[in-house]
């Protein structure tokens, strides 16, 4: 992961220490895992967020509903590209 700094880039010759990021180990991915596990749970990931976001659609009204619908439609929109990925990887094997 890149941690990202809100300031711009300084223009002189004086370059600002790397910030080192490590992430919390209790939610790191065990190296070795191959992509296409990866891909097939971030799937699954994106089918439960899913599921949340329709279901709390449900209990809503007006512009609040309409965007727990748009958040909707970008989940649907990352499967997309996930089965796509997912699909590509399936045909070169």
């Amino acid at each position: 992961m890149i941690k990202h700094s809100p300031n711009p880039p300084e223009t002189n010759s004086e370059q600002p220490a790397k910030t080192v990021h490590r992430p919390c180990p209790i939610f790191t991915i065990r190296s070795g895992v191959d992509s296409e596990t990866l891909l097939v749970h971030a799937y699954e990931t994106l089918a439960s967020a899913n599921v949340m976001a329709t279901e709390l659609s449900s209990f809503l009204n007006g512009p609040t509903c309409n965007l727990a619908l748009g958040i909707q439609q970008m989940i649907v929109l990352a499967q997309l590209s996930v089965n796509g990925v997912l699909d590509q990887l399936e045909a070169k094997q």
